[in-house]
């Protein structure tokens, strides 16, 4: 009888020591490793440029959904992309960190350098996010969330460098190029790359039928996603390929802008159609979420890769557009909606940048940050609080390479406070703008400051060293045209 007592409390000594050592080992939310079951839906538009919303000013685009977004939550005014072309934003996006630190500054799969006709050499870039970034989506689903990319990939080819190689656990029409063969079904068409003169086949990215448009079908795949994952935790990054070229939009919506007198009209109607049916693809993806009462559990973060096209779109009251370093190809809209969590109608005028988004969404779930991972980002979540802690010294880019763009030439720009610097790469001008007075950047006032301008050199110049920026070099192959004869 003692024998078995004495067996009976080593037993239960035992099965006390195991449950306490477990209870040890699992991770406790005070630690940040719990996730609070709050659902991401990330909205990642193409080229849509700062002015192109309501809440942001247009009186020409109609943008009830996304003006809603606004009106419901915070609205940035100065939300800047990481680069003034896509894919080097994307993959900010998606490490967290600057596209001069990942050597990814350049569009995919090329871009339009002249080995006889630019002085600079462009410098190196990747033409894949490397699979050894960690990105939100892998954070993520490590933490328990189920996890879906949908739309515009461009971030890599389809053997090794797919969503679904990067933390996607469902991947809807994410491809290679960075615009679709046609906007409606099915989808294909052909592009001549401009430094190969190869002919690319675009082929089709999704299933559908005839008659369907691209906007509304990754609308539908989104809404799948969502119902399917009502009982989990999830991340969505809607990615729409619009309002990207080709300029294609719904007929009916097309006619409706051509009304307006072309005086009138901030950009072409086609590309006013395809504004309009991204609002609506926002309008179905927050119906959903309010259909399954996840609203007031999902943080809907809405921003754009870069400036709006100059040839499809009027930035004022910015300067230029899509490709150029100057305000109209950097300044981006960024939403944030979280009812209960976010004030309605907030207007943040912090300076941020897509590389905040993945601490941001890390500290909105409740789990811990991984600082080695996005190095350049910071949570947003104390401007969301309106709690005054967030402090930062200056935004970066940095951008060695030419495109056809307006105003478009390789330069690095550092932004301080309300004082914007630019560095012209080939030439070494230097133009310094306060854009608290000067938002269009008309006024170059770097000789009248010249020891702020060479602090703010000396500080672009310190920032591109430390994330190890590759420069550009001179061109031995460059040549120099002959002037005309007086």
């Amino acid at each position: 009888m003692l024998i078995r007592s004495f067996l009976s409390l080593i037993v239960l000594f035992l099965c006390t020591a195991f449950v306490e050592v477990h209870a040890e080992e699992k991770p406790s939310a005070e630690q940040g490793n719990e996730t609070s079951g709050t659902n991401i839906v990330l909205i990642l538009i193409d080229d849509l440029g700062w002015s192109d919303l309501g809440c942001y000013g247009s009186t020409y685009y109609r943008t009830p959904n996304i003006d809603a977004l606004a009106s419901g939550g915070v609205r940035f005014t100065d939300g800047y992309a990481a680069c003034n072309v896509c894919s080097p934003t994307r993959a900010a996006i998606l490490s967290g960190k600057y596209p001069a630190r990942l050597l990814l500054t350049q569009w995919l799969p090329s871009g339009r350098w002249s080995a006889t006709r630019n002085r600079m050499r462009e410098a190196r870039y990747l033409s894949n996010l490397p699979l050894e970034e960690i990105t939100v989506a892998e954070a993520m689903r490590e933490a328990g969330y189920r996890t879906a990319f949908m739309g515009k990939w461009h971030l890599g080819t389809e053997t090794y460098y797919y969503p679904e190689h990067q933390g996607f656990d469902l991947n809807v029409a994410g491809r290679d190029y960075g615009a679709p063969g046609s906007y409606f079904y099915p989808f294909e068409g052909k592009w001549r790359i401009p430094t190969t003169g190869q002919v690319l086949q675009k082929k089709n990215p999704l299933e559908g039928k005839a008659g369907d448009y691209l906007v509304d079908r990754l609308a539908e795949e989104a809404e799948k996603f969502i119902v399917s994952s009502k009982d989990v935790p999830f991340f969505l990054m809607l990615s729409h390929y619009a309002v990207h070229s080709p300029l294609q939009g719904k007929p009916a919506k097309v006619d409706e802008y051509e009304k307006t007198p072309s005086g009138q009209r901030q950009g072409k109607p086609h590309y006013a159609a395809m504004v309009e049916s991204v609002d609506e693809s926002v309008g179905r993806v927050m119906r959903t979420l309010r259909r399954l009462n996840l609203d007031k559990d999902t943080l809907v973060i809405f921003t754009s890769d870069n400036g709006g096209f100059a040839k499809a779109t009027d930035n004022s009251p910015l300067r230029a557009n899509k490709g150029s370093n100057y305000e109209g190809g950097i300044r981006v809209p960024v939403l944030m909606h979280w009812p209960g969590r976010i004030a309605a109608g907030t207007i943040c005028k912090e300076p941020v940048i897509s590389n905040d988004f993945y601490p941001t969404i890390l500290d909105a779930i409740g789990v811990a940050p991984k600082p080695f991972q996005h190095v350049d980002g910071m949570s947003l979540m104390p401007l969301l609080a309106a709690d005054g802690s967030f402090q930062r010294d200056a935004l970066y880019w940095h951008y060695p390479h030419y495109n056809q763009h307006p105003q478009s030439f390789p330069s690095g720009v550092i932004r301080q406070g309300d004082w914007k610097l630019i560095e012209n790469f080939e030439t070494g001008e230097l133009e310094l703008f306060n854009l608290a007075t000067d938002m269009g950047e008309s006024e170059n006032v770097a000789r009248q400051n010249p020891d702020l301008t060479a602090e703010l050199l000396a500080k672009l110049k310190r920032w591109r060293s430390s994330v190890n920026a590759d420069p550009m070099l001179e061109n031995p192959q460059y040549q120099v045209k002959n002037k005309t004869p007086n």
